[in-house]
């Protein structure tokens, strides 16, 4: 009896053990379960993150290209003006006329040499003396 008592018992002690057993895998199944989902979830989320760097890149480079052509074209644009400024006769003889203010050339030489009209020729004069002033 004492033996059917220790067999019964150690039954018992091997089935809550394998009922332990199977509560923990089940337990463990569930974590691992959620572990392989969030694992899916984040590998979709850098997918999208791989693919959205990928998109701002290639328009950032865009817009880089954009900008140097900009830039290229305001550089060709001050060359133009700068070319243009001195291929104006008119601003050569102003340029001329002021020229001739600032050296201490008469009203009356300045009309004559750069001819300019007398009210031009004035207000040349009178731009220069404020200067001095």
């Amino acid at each position: 009896m004492l033996l059917l008592s220790i067999a019964i018992s150690a039954l018992a002690v091997g089935l809550i053990s394998l009922a332990l057993i199977i509560a923990l895998k089940n337990k463990h199944t569930a974590e691992i379960d959620a572990i392989s989902q969030q694992l899916k979830e984040s590998s979709e989320q850098t997918h999208i993150l791989r693919s959205e760097v990928s998109e701002l890149r290639t328009g950032l480079l865009s817009i880089g290209k954009r900008v140097l052509e900009v830039e290229q074209q305001n550089q060709d644009l001050i060359q133009q003006q700068a070319a243009q400024k001195y291929d104006d006769p008119d601003a050569k003889i102003y340029s001329r006329a002021v020229k001739m203010v600032e050296l201490g050339a008469e009203l009356d030489e300045v009309i004559r040499e750069c001819e300019l009209p007398r009210a031009e020729a004035e207000l040349l004069f009178s731009l220069h003396k404020q200067k001095g002033a």
